[in-house]
């Protein structure tokens, strides 16, 4: 059903897609302690002794492996190390290619920041006026955006390798040819089985298929010269997690303004989540995976929905972790996220144009309204009360049906 309305070119990055052999699965049991009665994710049961080693044994590595980068950039006239030396202002810096995407500002008509909006009608400016007077300028429809998150393996499934495939460029081409609004890449080998040539063979990839798509770099994050890295390979941002730098969050986010960088901060707790907001963190991706006790809470990101602004905000917040299907990315975008992170489950399968036009081919509730009641209601790009939910593949009388 997918596959009949694709066009040939979309056709093709499907095959491509293809050929990433998906391997391997979950497994559910029982968690204890803060989160009772939940039912966690993961692939083994670890004993209390590991709930931390993978995590900190994982960022002691990168710690060591740092040190060996920073040597092999030690010159000031190193291109990494200049690219964390300049401060980048006014019309010198780049434009918030990560945020734009997020809210995908650019398929707005009326949006300022798209270069080719258009000219209000005193209708929609009275509508404006109208809204303000009662505080709710910003309570308009919103464009949920679909990250896709490239990788080979995870931290989170230790020993587990669930896709393959030759260049992470590839698959990043092919996931924004499909509709992809951000792509994540890993460069981190020995957790996520990527490096750093791929991040670079990313960018060029997505940059020939499209000029508002972003690609945003994945690692452990533990030095400064990752960033330099980062914007070295031409990346638009990177991703800075918050059980990781505690404190430190502050001087990276800083230092990340400061040569032009985008960031997204990952969370996971009400804690870490309140922290990066008083750090001013722009972009915030809550994640239902908790990286120190190994564990997966698939409501996490549903709960701590509420901690950020309403529409239009200056805070973007995005979910992720453990997202199989799309029933779940529905219903996190309903309580107001801009947008969500799927990983394992969009690659090496054909679900990837399924996941994607779940999340592009609707609009959604302002975020004022998602405690209303109304999480099962979809609308088309219009604006439409759809017929729905919709789930299973379209019949063929009704070929505009895709869920």
């Amino acid at each position: 059903g997918i596959i009949m309305n694709m066009n040939l070119m979309q056709l093709k990055v499907l095959c491509m897609l293809s050929l990433c052999q998906s391997t391997g699965a979950f497994s559910l049991w029982e968690t204890s302690g803060r989160r009772t009665s939940q039912r966690a994710k993961q692939t083994s049961q670890p004993t209390s002794t590991t709930l931390y080693e993978d995590l900190h044994g994982a960022v002691y590595r990168k710690e060591h492996e740092m040190k060996g980068v920073n040597q092999q950039h030690s010159s000031l006239t190193d291109p990494v190390r200049m690219a964390i030396g300049y401060v980048l202002e006014g019309d010198n810096r780049p434009p918030l290619k990560v945020a734009k995407a997020l809210r995908r500002v650019y398929e707005d008509p009326l949006s300022p920041d798209n270069p080719n909006a258009i000219s209000k009608t005193q209708e929609q400016i009275d509508r404006e006026e109208k809204l303000l007077e009662f505080g709710m300028m910003d309570a308009v429809m919103r464009r949920g955006s679909f990250i896709v998150d490239i990788k080979r393996k995870s931290l989170s499934r230790p020993g587990e390798v669930f896709s393959r495939y030759d260049d992470a460029g590839i698959v990043a081409e092919a996931m924004v040819s499909l509709g992809a609004d951000v792509v994540f890449v890993n460069v981190d080998y020995a957790s996520y089985g990527g490096d750093i040539t791929e991040l670079r063979s990313a960018v060029k990839a997505v940059r020939r298929v499209s000029d508002t798509a972003a690609v945003v770099m994945k690692d452990i994050i533990v030095d400064e010269i990752q960033l330099g890295l980062a914007k070295d390979a031409g990346a638009d941002g990177v991703i800075l997690i918050a059980s990781v730098l505690g404190p430190a969050l502050s001087n990276f986010l800083d230092l990340a303004t400061t040569i032009g960088l985008e960031t997204i901060v990952e969370c996971h707790t009400r804690n870490e989540v309140q922290y990066a907001l008083n750090a001013l963190a722009q972009n915030i991706m809550v994640s239902n995976y908790d990286r120190l006790q190994q564990r997966y809470y698939p409501d996490q990101a549903y709960k701590l929905a509420g901690m950020f602004p309403g529409s239009g905000g200056p805070i973007i917040c995005i979910a992720g972790g453990g997202i199989e299907d799309t029933e779940e990315m529905k219903r996190l975008l309903a309580v107001g996220y801009d947008g969500v992170v799927v990983g394992r489950a969009a690659m090496g399968t054909a679900k990837a144009p399924e996941f994607i036009r779940a999340v592009r081919d609707r609009t959604l509730l302002p975020a004022e309204m998602s405690q209303w009641g109304l999480e099962h209601a979809e609308f088309d790009m219009d604006g439409n009360l759809m017929d729905g939910p919709k789930q299973g593949i379209p019949s063929p009388d009704d070929p505009e049906s895709f869920m």
